[in-house]
């Protein structure tokens, strides 16, 4: 994956342009696509979005600083931590709190949730090295991912105080990225060839949800359907999105890109994630409706 999504996943002004495209894999679902972008940005990445359309995610601004945001309607508001050289928004739920990333000035990676103008940092567990929080539901319950002094990845579910590691059997590594209303929990994790999958959890037992086809399966968000959002590679490494709705996966690319990706679902067929038009090109941000 040799572009920025690499880094963001392993670490506006709304331009309205309405346009159709079917899935590949089954031809009764539409999806209509909506562009997002940062007023200023040399690159903007969508991330989340609750049940009211508030979306947050991360842009570039021209001195390629990248900066925390929340969008909501028009509005824009920049999010940056006061210890961050570089902040990520990955989620958001339906009181407006906010989870994410930020990078320090060692260029180590912490968690943290964001409310009221203010953050709080979410270590991990006792003996983390590193955190990133990618999920948050509405009773505040937290996932995502740290490092311990093994240098080894591991999921995590916070709820309150207290952690709790999130392991799929036989992966070299694991990292949680939502978690819906019902306790259930996406996660990406790495095989023994290298190559990453997708699995479900439900409290009790993981069981894996990887894209027909794909070389490499990431999901990346839940509703609380139990429907989810994707990004996934085909052989040649291009990115797509894809949905996985009433146990049928529903592949979508934005038109005319060359990249895509599907970051996270609410509960009102709002899909949000972010593209390419050519490969070396700026990602931009869009929303997706479907039927």
């Amino acid at each position: 994956m040799k572009n920025r999504k690499s880094i963001l996943y392993v670490l506006v002004f709304v331009l309205v342009v309405m346009v159709a495209a079917t899935a590949a894999d089954a031809p009764n679902l539409t999806f209509k696509f909506t562009k997002v972008d940062v007023p200023g940005a040399i690159d903007t990445t969508i991330s989340g979005v609750n049940n009211a359309g508030a979306v947050v995610g991360v842009y570039a601004d021209k001195n390629s600083a990248f900066h925390g945001f929340i969008l909501k309607g028009e509005n824009v508001t920049t999010i940056d931590h006061p210890n961050g050289t570089h902040t990520n928004c990955n989620a958001i739920n339906k009181t407006g709190v906010i989870v994410g990333f930020y990078q320090d000035a060692k260029h180590l990676t912490h968690g943290f949730s964001f409310q009221k103008a203010k953050f709080t940092d979410i270590p991990g567990p006792s003996g983390a090295t590193q955190s990133l929080a990618r999920g948050i539901n509405d009773g505040g319950e937290i996932v995502g991912a740290y490092v311990d002094s093994n240098g080894v990845l591991h999921g995590f579910l916070l709820k309150g105080k207290a952690y709790t590691t999130l392991d799929v059997p036989g992966a070299m590594w694991t990292q949680a990225t939502d978690i819906n209303n019902r306790g259930r929990i996406t996660l990406d994790w790495l095989d023994s060839k290298y190559v990453l999958n997708s699995s479900l959890y439900d409290g009790k037992t993981y069981k894996t949800i990887d894209v027909p086809g794909a070389a490499v399966s990431i999901s990346f968000g839940i509703d609380n359907a139990g429907e989810v959002v994707y990004g996934w590679l085909d052989s040649s490494n291009n990115a797509h999105g894809a949905l996985l709705h009433e146990r049928k996966y529903y592949k979508f690319n934005f038109p005319k890109s060359v990249q895509t990706y599907g970051e996270r679902i609410n509960d009102r067929h709002l899909i949000v994630g972010s593209y390419q038009t050519t490969t070396a090109g700026p990602w931009q941000g869009y929303k997706a409706t479907y039927k």
